[in-house]
């Protein structure tokens, strides 16, 4: 159990991690869905920033565990509500993006209960 949520939360870290530096370099593939979300181009760069912090948290927390679980649970909430956006925007097709990021951390996150 220790080695698969070691490989998960460093899966999920890198996933996110990669998310918001996308995000932080304005990468079309991720800035025009915000902009047909409605998202103002002035949330992005805290967007971004609070994605990052949560992923460097689920790294730091292999070692503190209550940063961890802070970061994993800041995270489900940041990508549910990404979910609820993007289903708001009545944008069905790419519901499937934020959920592509949620599962990986809420997994990390139940997986550091279980060990």
């Amino acid at each position: 159990m220790e080695t698969a949520y070691v490989v998960v939360t460093v899966v999920a870290a890198l996933w996110v991690g990669f998310s918001a530096f996308s995000l932080l370099r304005r990468a079309a593939f991720v800035v025009d869905p915000l902009v047909d979300y409605g998202v103002p181009e002035s949330w992005w760069t805290p967007l971004g920033v609070a994605k990052a912090a949560g992923a460097i948290g689920l790294v730091v927390g292999l070692w503190v565990p209550v940063v961890g679980v802070a970061a994993g649970v800041g995270l489900i909430l940041y990508f549910t509500g990404a979910v609820v956006t993007v289903l708001r925007a009545r944008s069905y097709k790419t519901v499937a993006f934020p959920v592509l990021y949620l599962v990986p951390v809420a997994v990390a996150l139940g997986l550091g209960f279980a060990a």
